[in-house]
């Protein structure tokens, strides 16, 4: 099936490359023609008309510059006198805040201002502690426990931190966007094991996002500590204040401070090009000599002062962004309310009024002057579509907008296999980091593979490998207050699953489902509505729990016990046999039960019922059962889990499982690639509350729907690849290596809609490339569609190299202009890196 081999991708024959440009237009798409047949072009000239005497006009025709941001710090700018002239130069006027305004109306330097995240803080004291440095205990073990000095950059994004045999500079910093979670005390697993001898107030935890392990660290006093996670929290809340706008801005000056070599400054032509390769652009020596000298009104053979901002603003010019804002404000150069309500007509915006077209130039205007008179300037333009209601993803699906009130069968389920794992399914280590690693990233369904241990203490790790093994009670003191289910892989003896069962109820409380919710309708599955704050456990009940032999079947998954070899003592195996009747009562809504096979007759549904099926199996029900399949799972809840064989934690594709309405399609969530990409853009909606309502030709108990057979085309998509904005290098520390970047646009959906296509490579630009190529694509499915669009460095002789992704239901994808906000491997933002393009979707 084609979905399944795209990692094993094949690679057309001489791509044309897409020579590298500092910025050049591309051809747009057309607005809709007008009724009376000629192309829509807005007629309102609101500035000439209103004739305000505190609004100058010329301060926005063309012949004069138009407004723009301060290039430090993206807020409303003063027109500088006497800033036109400059040897003998009709320049473009120097545009700055009153924060970076130097003496007799002359522009600061951008390098020597401080960082655009630290406005407002440099003040700060718990940020001017971190920005002289704290020497603080790194804890890894009870043996490694060092003092290092740790220390935030100028910049305010990054943390500096010193190792014992020094490495490439991107070796010794951390990024304060890529923190999930600062912790107090003795948070987290490391510390509770390793850092007794440190006092709790002393203490504290970096958890990052993705797969990096957690910082654990410890003060040489508690303020010291409190130092720290006050000031990492007010950074945090700094930086997610921030828009993209004002991010590209903090990026471009903290490069622009890398490249001044001798802190002079002033700009050289060597600068200048070190500092091009470091925003990953190879740009042609004379045309950048040219851009180079063109700004040098000095003559000296250095930039300095405005001579930087221009070049700068050369540099970031959006000729794209530029035309289609022309298009709509006319002569005038701004856009009145009317005419950015045209433009929202245009984009196929749902509610487009002119009441929120003024309501969107009161939100992203940065100039008041304009804002007051409801006119949006080019930045104004610029800051909406950068916004995230600018991007592709309907900011409406971000909260939870779904029903939340049907029977848990209707929902996909954000699921993960072997939970207590954060590496390979033979050695890699267990630990509760990973439960809580897996409860941010959005899981709701967690697996818990208990075994015997030490003390009458259950345990949890892969069986008969050499994982290491943690506690079961650990684990479920670290569950998410979130609505979960427990998955129980149970092989443990009578007396040590009574202990389980007395962990859950001690430990979960209320928390934990102990009888139905509902005594009128007992078989009937409730709904994620009355499960908020619940837990589930899912495992056997011993009623239901005989074999057809009359024995009694133990709770491990169903392929195991089918396929695999029984492993172990004798003891070991008449144990596992056994179901504790206190373990028992707690399978309320989760009975673990077989499904041998949905042919000739199907069995009546059982909705309290789950099978587990292995990833062969499921497919295999895929092939052979098609509708029936997707009827049962219509009921019933359905449990895949990856093949044993998959020692490495690799994942299957989750989409063959969605197309048929299984539920509980369980990831190794410790591996990033497509297939995780997949999951996260499949429960990026709804809140990302892990639960997405499923198609209704899923959830009808009498569906006619097949994945394999699912009709004639129903909606074309195409989208026109535009450009693409900041990609990040791929080799931080090689200043000569320079991304040739490609997009392609992946189509995840039943086999009949899956596609892939992709544009030409650019040559030597990761900056601002651009393309103008569209693609397009037929659906069959389109309500089961997750697209992704992807970025890589093309490579002739190798696989290409992944830059950047993202990943969204077709459902949730806004037509028109939109940004593409880019995601690293592991989910982590690539902000400002960002891909322009144009959305068109029409359904027949």
């Amino acid at each position: 099936m084609l979905c399944g081999r795209w990692r094993s991708r094949g690679r057309p024959p001489e791509e044309p490359p897409v020579l590298a440009q500092v910025a050049a237009p591309v051809a747009l798409p057309s607005p809709p023609a007008s009724q009376d047949g000629g192309p829509k072009r807005p007629g309102l000239r609101a500035l000439k008309k209103m004739g305000h005497p505190e609004f100058d006009l010329a301060t926005l025709s063309p012949q004069s510059p138009r407004l723009s941001l301060c290039l430090q710090c993206s807020t409303p700018p003063l027109i500088l006198p006497g800033s036109r002239a400059l040897s003998g130069q009709n320049l473009l006027p120097s545009l700055v805040c009153t924060h970076h305004q130097g003496p007799q109306g002359k522009w600061t330097l951008p390098m020597a201002c401080p960082g655009r995240l630290l406005q407002g803080l440099t003040e700060d004291e718990d940020v001017q502690a971190m920005l002289r440095g704290s020497r603080l205990c790194k804890i890894r073990s009870r043996t490694w426990q060092k003092e290092r000095l740790y220390r935030l950059q100028e910049d305010g994004l990054s943390v500096w931190f010193q190792r014992r045999i020094p490495r490439a500079p991107s070796q010794h910093i951390f990024f304060v966007q890529h923190i999930e979670a600062v912790r107090e005390g003795h948070q987290s697993e490391g510390l509770r094991r390793f850092g007794g001898a440190f006092e709790p107030a002393r203490c504290l935890t970096i958890a990052f996002k993705g797969s990096r392990k957690n910082l654990d660290l410890a003060a040489p006093t508690a303020e010291e500590a409190q130092r720290w996670v006050r000031g990492l929290a007010k950074l945090r809340m700094r930086l997610d204040a921030m828009s993209q706008r004002e991010r590209l801005d903090h990026w471009i000056h903290s490069y622009l401070h890398r490249a001044d070599s001798n802190q002079d400054s002033k700009m050289s032509f060597k600068e200048i090009k070190s500092l091009l390769r470091m925003v990953n652009v190879d740009m042609n020596d004379m045309y950048a000599y040219r851009l180079f000298k063109e700004c040098d009104h000095s003559n000296n053979e250095r930039l300095e002062g405005t001579e930087i901002e221009e070049f700068l603003r050369r540099l970031l010019k959006r000729p794209e962004l530029e035309d289609i804002f022309h298009r709509y404000s006319g002569e005038d150069h701004v856009l009145s309310a009317p005419e950015l309500l045209e433009f929202l007509e245009d984009q196929g915006e749902d509610g487009a009024t002119l009441a929120r077209a003024q309501q969107l130039i009161h939100t992203y205007e940065l100039n008041e002057t304009a804002k007051q008179h409801e006119l949006m300037t080019l930045d104004g333009f610029m800051m909406y579509l950068l916004s995230p209601e600018g991007a592709a993803l309907d900011p409406a699906h971000k909260c939870v907008f779904q029903d939340m009130d049907q029977p848990l069968a209707h929902y996909f389920i954000s699921s993960s296999h072997n939970t207590y794992l954060t590496d390979s399914q033979i050695g890699g280590p267990s630990s509760t980091e990973a439960y809580v690693r897996a409860f941010a990233q959005g899981c709701r369904c967690v697996e818990l593979d208990c075994w015997e241990g030490p003390g009458g203490e259950p345990v949890i790790y892969h069986g008969h490998t050499l994982t290491s093994k943690i506690f079961f009670r650990d684990v479920i003191q670290a569950l998410s207050p979130y609505p979960v289910i427990l998955s129980l892989e149970n092989h443990c003896g009578l007396e040590q699953q009574a202990a389980m069962a007395r962990h859950l109820r001690t430990i979960l409380g209320d928390m934990l489902v102990t009888q139905v919710l509902d005594s009128h309708n007992p078989e009937e599955l409730p709904s994620p509505e009355q499960l908020k704050g619940r837990v589930l456990v899912k495992g056997k009940k011993l009623p239901a729990a005989r074999d057809e032999d009359g024995g009694i079947l133990s709770d491990r998954e169903e392929e195991e016990e089918e396929e695999e070899e029984e492993v172990g003592a004798a003891e070991q195996k008449r144990r596992a046999k056994q179901i504790s009747p206190e373990l028992s009562a707690l399978a309320v809504y989760c009975c673990a039960t077989r499904l041998r096979t949905l042919r000739p007759a199907p069995t009546p549904p059982q909705p309290c019922q789950v099978s587990s099926l292995s990833e062969r199996k499921a497919k295999k029900l895929i092939r052979e059962a098609g509708n029936s399949f997707v009827r049962h799972n219509a009921q019933q809840l359905t449990r895949v889990y990856p093949l044993g064989l998959r020692m490495n934690s690799a994942n299957y594709s989750p989409q063959e499982m969605w197309n048929s309405g299984c539920q509980l399609v369980a990831l190794n969530f410790q591996t990033p690639g497509y297939e995780m990409d997949l999951n996260a853009g499949r429960f990026l909606i709804n809140g990302q509350c892990g639960y997405v309502l499923k198609p209704a030709c899923l959830r009808q108990p009498d569906t006619t729907f097949d994945p394999e057979s699912p009709g004639p085309p129903r909606t074309t998509l195409t989208i026109q690849v535009l450009t693409a904005q900041q990609l990040p290098k791929l080799n931080a520390e090689k200043p000569n290596s320079i991304v040739d970047p490609l997009v392609r646009i992946e189509i995840h959906g039943v086999p009949a809609d899956c596609a892939r296509k992709e544009t030409n490579y650019v040559l030597n630009n990761g900056f601002n490339p651009r393309w103008g190529q569209t693609l397009q694509f037929q659906l069959r499915a389109p309500e089961l569609v997750l697209v992704r669009f992807v970025v890589e460095d093309y490579d002739s002789t190798s696989p290409n190299d992944f830059v950047g992704q993202f990943t969204l239901p077709f459902n949730s994808l806004k037509q028109g202009f939109r940004h593409i906000h880019l995601l690293s491997k592991d989910g982590a933002s690539l902000s400002p890196a960002t891909l322009f393009v144009h959305i068109c979707i029409q359904r027949f």
